[in-house]
């Protein structure tokens, strides 16, 4: 491994040319009133080595990645993860977990198939601002 990533608090890992995704992480970054979560994108090297460690494919940018407490989740899964994290009325949104998965990941593979085309995409990966680099793993 190039870096050693400590895991002890939960991670957003997100697609960083994405306008969807980097919407999501602003408004996680705004709604995570204890500054739990912290973030990276796919095409750094911290989310890489992250998702190599747990055996996922750092080149898969269709899915956000959740990772917390040594489980990785994926697509809705992960998505609902992150709500819980956020307090009410986000919280609420985790009751959607008994839909089955199979249900909630199709229209997540829709939206995520999709996300470029209604949401656009930027030419740079997202740089922190200087107030938000302490939430960002480099």
């Amino acid at each position: 491994m190039r870096t050693s990533v400590s895991l002890d608090r939960p991670v957003l890992i997100f697609d960083g040319y994405c306008s969807l995704c980097n919407g999501t992480v602003d408004f996680v970054m705004r709604h995570d009133k204890k500054q739990e979560i912290l973030f990276t994108a796919n095409q750094h090297e911290a989310g890489r080595e992250i998702l190599e460690k747990l055996g996922k494919d750092p080149e898969n940018v269709e899915t956000v990645y959740f990772v917390e407490n040594g489980q990785v989740y994926e697509r809705s899964t992960a998505a609902l993860k992150i709500a819980r994290k956020l307090g009410f009325p986000w919280s609420f949104a985790y009751t959607f977990m008994i839909i089955p998965s199979f249900i909630r990941d199709a229209i997540y593979k829709v939206i995520a198939a999709n996300r470029y085309n209604w949401f656009g995409k930027k030419n740079t990966c997202r740089i922190p601002t200087p107030e938000e680099k302490a939430r960002f793993l480099a």
